[in-house]
């Protein structure tokens, strides 16, 4: 069960989802009066500054954090946080599992002989980890994108922080808009995953109206989460998730086109409600589906 972000004044919400229990997430809008005593966390904890000024002592240092900064909090590290300007300061972090992060680590060569690669620097000024860390909240906090499309989000994100950081075998993973990705690689170069990727894109099709999830589309492909999603998008230029989208908004015009019920077909094609199935619907077809229906059957 889905559970839905948590509100906590009118400055801050939490997010996490049972369906996706590794991350979680925070937000905060304007945080003049967040401030911390030392603490710990026992996840992986990274942040992103999205406006304003803040401080953090950490690993014996004092660290200043300005607007497009991103802070490292790895397991157990000793902080705490506070703005340093009047008006405040507004961020997002994220609270990730070792657990998961490692395999995401393995799964690039980054991991630390089977055991949690810590992260050396407290902070980085990197444009491309701050745009893609943000780029991530809002895919963890968008109704419209199910476990899958999260998933394969962290994932991507998470190995694209290996490459920045300089970790890891992976090659840079540039996340499109609405999941959509591709990897930024030499020209001619041939696509990975080859008759693997093609049979996760037949198990989509053939399973699109069910909740998929990304640990069972990369098994049936016989490959990792990280190297299906790399070589899902250099295959067919699209994210695993976003295919799945299309199967659905497809496998739904057939049905509109036979006249049945839009209440109906939303739920026959796997998604949550109507109201969610008209806005993917639109945004796929620049129409929503009675305004298609009905020329059809015009």
């Amino acid at each position: 069960m889905t559970a839905k972000p948590q509100q906590s004044g009118s400055n801050q919400r939490f997010w996490h989802d049972t369906d996706v229990p590794f991350i979680e997430a925070r937000f905060v809008r304007e945080g003049r009066d967040i401030r911390s005593d030392k603490h710990t966390h026992d996840t992986f904890s990274i942040g992103a500054i999205l406006g304003g000024a803040s401080a953090c002592h950490m690993r014996r240092a004092k660290h200043e954090l300005s607007t497009g900064t991103v802070i490292f909090i790895n397991p157990e590290d000793v902080h705490d946080c506070h703005p340093l300007v009047e008006r405040g300061w507004a961020f997002q972090m994220l609270y990730v599992d070792t657990d998961w992060l490692l395999d995401v680590q393995a799964q690039n060569d980054a991991d630390a002989n089977g055991k949690f690669a810590a992260y050396d620097p407290v902070l980085s000024q990197d444009p491309v980890i701050f745009a893609q860390l943000t780029r991530l909240g809002r895919i963890l906090a968008d109704h419209d994108i199910p476990a899958l499309g999260k998933e394969e989000a962290a994932t991507a994100f998470f190995s694209l922080l290996a490459e920045r950081t300089g970790r890891g075998k992976t090659r840079l993973y540039a996340m499109g808009q609405g999941g959509v990705g591709r990897i930024a690689g030499m020209q001619g170069e041939k696509p990975e995953g080859g008759k693997g990727v093609l049979r996760a894109a037949e198990y989509i099709r053939a399973h699109c109206e069910q909740p998929l999830r990304l640990n069972g589309i990369s098994a049936q492909a016989g490959m990792t989460p990280s190297a299906l999603v790399r070589a899902f998008g250099q295959q067919y230029g699209i994210t695993p998730h976003a295919y799945l989208m299309n199967c659905r908004i497809q496998r739904a015009r057939h049905a509109l086109k036979r006249g049945e019920r839009i209440v109906d077909v939303a739920l026959a094609c796997g998604f949550a409600d109507q109201a969610h199935f008209q806005r993917i619907f639109k945004r796929q077809m620049t129409a929503t589906p009675r305004q298609y229906a009905h020329v059809m059957s015009a």
